[in-house]
């Protein structure tokens, strides 16, 4: 089956991050075991969703990752021109939910396994296809830590997000957080009878603008744009009416850290100014919804030199989005990104990616099989 015949069938599958991937990844099951591959299914704590680990080759000598991602963003977009779940194909484009981000480069490396199980590999080749990724990289850390089950310690991970098929070295780590303030409500004419909740998270509100003030003065990285650690609200919700003292207001706050810095150190000031506002007789929760690492890996290193070899390009020193390169990272298999598709395009209406950024992608891992025949 072909690349693009893949994608088509990849895009139909309506697999909105936080829900269900059962049909997706039971597609992906059949078609990789058709084509020779051991196929182990790893179920995630939240019953319906799972990550999938495919081999081809020997699985007692290092080999590498093919990482991605099987989960999209939802595709609520009015702007969109056709059925953002069915694959069309227009003057080179195909436009679809997840072309660039990610099943193009999952259906680059589905289509490559025929070609790869044709070689005696000496070294084997992964995939390593997880969920909910764009929910903050919440299903991989399950799979890398049963990777040790599963394989000898690969040599590195080739992490295919949209990088218009040119490696990438480094990015920032992220981290994401919900406070919820409880107050107690009453009439507006009796502020002294309640207890405002969302007066309470204007300090901390207030804090959080301090603090990402401060970090514009540095550390800095020059590999990043901007060069240093960033901190945002993103979203404060309270309120009923406005003659009700708000006994509710929620706050969700996104961190992003240079490599060197903790994304939820950069938070704990404001969990501390947060739970400091119990002592006023407010409930308090704050609570990580997310975290992974950055990414930094060495321009002398084995992989990149890899990279740049099957690309024909030098890698790119680093990128402001964030994938699950940090992760594989942090467990001591190196990493690096590079897929087919832009990420300017993914998260839009229209989303595509080109057919002959398919093709090279499929060429490069098949190339990369070249290089692992015994």
């Amino acid at each position: 089956m072909q690349a693009v015949g893949i994608l088509e069938q990849l895009v139909a599958f309506p697999s909105v991050v936080g829900q269900a991937n059962g049909a997706i990844v039971e597609w992906i099951r059949a078609y990789a075991a058709q084509c020779g591959a051991r196929i182990t299914i790893l179920p995630g704590p939240e019953g319906d969703r799972s990550n999938l680990f495919a081999t081809i080759g020997p699985v007692d000598v290092p080999g590498y990752i093919l990482s991605g991602h099987m989960d999209v963003v939802p595709a609520n977009e009015p702007a969109w021109s056709s059925d953002p779940f069915t694959l069309r194909a227009e003057a080179g484009r195909l436009v679809g939910r997840g072309t660039s981000d990610m099943k193009g480069f999952l259906a680059a490396a589905l289509a490559a396994l025929p070609a790869l199980a044709a070689r005696t590999l000496g070294r084997p080749i992964h995939l390593a296809f997880s969920y909910d990724e764009e929910a903050g990289c919440r299903g991989v850390p399950h799979m890398i830590r049963r990777m040790p089950d599963l394989c000898a310690r690969p040599q590195g991970a080739i992490i295919g997000e949209p990088s218009n098929m040119r490696a990438i070295l480094a990015h920032k780590g992220k981290a994401a957080a919900r406070l919820e303030i409880r107050g107690r409500a009453g009439h507006s004419s009796r502020p002294d009878q309640g207890l405002n909740a969302i007066h309470a998270m204007a300090s901390v509100l207030a804090q959080a603008v301090g603090n990402a003030e401060r970090l514009a003065l540095g550390p800095f990285d020059a590999a990043f744009e901007p060069a240093y650690s960033s901190l945002q609200i993103g979203t404060v919700k309270g309120g009923q009416a406005v003659n009700i003292i708000p006994d509710l207001c929620v706050a969700e706050f996104e961190a992003r850290a240079i490599s060197g810095v903790s994304p939820s150190g950069l938070l704990a000031p404001l969990r501390a100014r947060a739970e400091s506002l119990r002592s006023d007789g407010l409930d308090v929760n704050f609570e990580i919804m997310s975290e992974y690492p950055a990414l930094s890996l060495a321009s002398d290193a084995p992989l990149t030199h890899l990279l740049a070899e099957l690309t024909g390009q030098e890698p790119l020193a680093a990128v402001s989005y964030g994938t699950e390169a940090g992760l594989y990272q942090a467990a001591g298999i190196d990493a690096i990104i590079c897929g087919p598709g832009d990420i300017a395009r993914a998260h839009r209406p229209d989303e595509f990616i080109l057919l002959d950024e398919l093709m090279a992608c499929q060429s490069m891992i098949e190339a990369l099989g070249d290089r692992l025949a015994a």
